[in-house]
């Protein structure tokens, strides 16, 4: 796999990309992944790609019974400038590395803090799991040297949208909330599939609402589910995510 330096994913970040767990050699939620990529596809204005063509390639890329596989779509190859005029064949670039251990933070849990950097709001960009991710980087930096495991992340009306790399599931009133996405953030098809089986609804949730909030997990295609310890030093119930992490670890039997 070699990328063009005239490819708009290395030029301007012109690209999307999911991230899949490989169990027992095959792709995990690969039809939730593959709906993202097509509906971000669709909302960038890229060209239709082959399903089946992309399959076969994902497949034949495939080198190990667990392991993480990355799949990124260009708009494609184009000269120099912005302007996407003549660009009609996005590329496909699919590449593995190896599957990191996280039973342990399953079990142990993680400690939360606040991040002081907020995400910048554009609803023709929230959703979309796209390249250009300078904002990601400065959060998980500001993460690396909080002292915290990871970090809550508000937009600018301080609306809690994500952490620095998972979606964010919050406990109140004897249900499971995640954010409303429509501003901000990255719909994961992990939260996505815990949308399509009711087990979690959407909401705004502002900030200030946190201390009714008596139980968080975060949830990524890679982790599952992932229980909170605690949000900027308060303690947090980690019942309800542990049995949230037992319901969907059987989901994901037959995904």
């Amino acid at each position: 796999m070699q990328i063009q330096s005239s490819d708009r994913s290395f030029q301007y970040g012109d690209a999307i990309f999911s991230t899949v767990r490989i169990r027992a050699g095959r792709p995990q939620l690969w039809s939730l992944h593959w709906q993202r990529l097509c509906h971000s596809m669709q909302r960038l204005g890229f060209a239709a790609m082959n399903d089946a063509a992309v399959l076969q390639q994902v497949l034949a890329t495939i080198s190990a019974q667990e392991q993480v596989l990355k799949v990124l779509i260009s708009r494609g190859e184009g000269a120099r400038g912005y302007g996407t005029l003549g660009i009609l064949s996005p590329q496909l670039y699919c590449w593995t590395a190896p599957l990191p251990d996280y039973q342990q933070v399953r079990e142990r849990g993680v400690r939360l803090g606040l991040a002081q950097m907020r995400l910048a709001q554009q609803p023709l960009l929230a959703g979309i799991k796209h390249c250009s991710r300078l904002e990601t980087v400065l959060l998980k930096r500001e993460a690396e040297q909080s002292g915290f495991d990871d970090l809550l992340v508000c937009d600018q009306q301080d609306f809690l949208i994500e952490a620095t790399a998972a979606n964010l599931l919050l406990w109140r009133d004897g249900q499971w909330w995640t954010p409303e996405l429509q501003q901000a953030g990255v719909a994961g098809v992990m939260r996505q599939l815990l949308l399509d089986t009711g087990l979690v609804n959407t909401t705004l949730l502002p900030l200030a609402d946190i201390a009714q909030v008596t139980a968080m997990a975060l949830c990524n295609a890679l982790t599952g589910i992932v229980p909170v310890l605690s949000v900027a030093g308060r303690p947090l119930d980690v019942e309800p995510a542990l049995q949230l992490q037992q319901q969907v670890d059987v989901l994901l039997q037959d995904r």
